[in-house]
């Protein structure tokens, strides 16, 4: 490094520099990693684990290469934007992060309902007299089903997600008790159920629960056992919630994505590539993506930590503007 240089180092904010840095570094991992992921358990890469084992080929030196130049790329990216502030990341991470869930929302939303009404005609032996006898014995098919209309689905989802303001997580909540109260009235009214009903109940609860945990981490209302927390000052908050989030939350996110995607027999990554479903014959096709849940849930709350990280570290710097004292996309 030139005198030059090591000036130029010494005289600029470092702990923002490192948190700036730390933070967005995480971030573009993680997408370097999921494509890498992809490639080594779809298309046949050998993995950049290949390099330790001895299956090392040039495809593995270019999955490295990808992980250096993406952290490096970035270091140089916060290094040439030093004027940002924490605060400033951490809105714009959330912001992003807002749009991703409500993509998940409104994705599950659609998919729901129109999975529903295939089951429901379908079970009915209704289904061939709408779409025809060959479009009904593929939508039987998950292979089918999943590709040709919860794709689609997801593709309207996010055409919706990025024109909309709201999570409407109220309205998801109001379509699981009107759809419990479905069941409940059709059962023991009229003497009559199906798989497909429960199975959307689960479907929307589960999205409910998972995408619902990383706003509720924004707006600082996940369980806290508080006992001397809230006596202290807000530098002091600031820092043990800076700690909490590089020790706990970071580091709990990776270790669900690599035990549920790492490998072709992990937990969510086998599901989701055979559009796994239920054994209930004519229920909803939706197990896959119930098991991508956790995944999502993983995702964005990665994402939301590392935006909480800097608004803590904004906290422990007493900049101005706290966390909840601002508007922020997400409401």
């Amino acid at each position: 490094m030139s005198l030059d240089a090591a000036n130029d180092f010494g005289s600029r904010d470092r702990l923002k520099f490192f948190i700036r840095g730390f933070g967005w570094a995480v971030l573009t991992h993680f997408v370097v990693w999921m494509i890498s992921n992809v490639l080594t358990h779809s298309y046949g890469w050998p993995g950049a684990k290949a390099l330790f084992d001895g299956n090392a080929s040039a495809l593995t030196f270019v999955q490295w290469a990808a992980y250096i130049l993406a952290i490096g790329l970035t270091l140089v990216w916060v290094w040439r934007s030093e004027h940002v502030l924490l605060r400033e990341d951490a809105k714009r991470i959330s912001d992003f992060n807002a749009v991703l869930v409500r993509w998940a929302f409104f994705s599950v939303l659609f998919i729901g309902l129109a999975d529903m009404a295939i089951s429901f005609l379908r079970v009915e032996g209704l289904l061939e007299s709408v779409v025809g006898k060959d479009m009904t014995t593929a939508l039987g098919r998950s292979a089918y089903r999943g590709p040709w209309v919860h794709i689609p689905l997801m593709g309207l989802g996010l055409i919706v997600a990025l024109r909309a303001k709201t999570l409407g997580f109220h309205w998801l909540a109001l379509l699981i008790v009107v759809a419990e109260l479905a069941i409940v009235i059709t059962r023991f009214v009229f003497s009559y159920e199906q798989a497909f009903m429960g199975d959307l109940v689960r479907f929307w609860y589960a999205a409910l629960f998972l995408f619902a945990s990383a706003y509720t981490l924004l707006e600082d209302g996940h369980v806290r056992v508080d006992i001397f927390y809230a006596g202290m000052k807000n530098t002091t908050k600031g820092y043990l919630n800076a700690i909490s989030t590089i020790l706990l939350g970071i580091s709990l996110c990776w270790t669900i994505l690599i035990v549920c995607l790492d490998g072709k027999g992990s937990i969510v990554y086998g599901p989701v590539v055979n559009f796994e479903v239920s054994q209930s014959g004519f229920g909803m096709y939706v197990k896959y993506l119930m098991a991508s849940f956790l995944v999502i849930f993983a995702i964005t709350m990665l994402i939301q930590f590392v935006s909480y990280l800097m608004e803590s570290v904004a906290d422990y710097r007493d900049e101005d503007g706290t966390r909840l004292n601002r508007e922020v996309e997400m409401h």
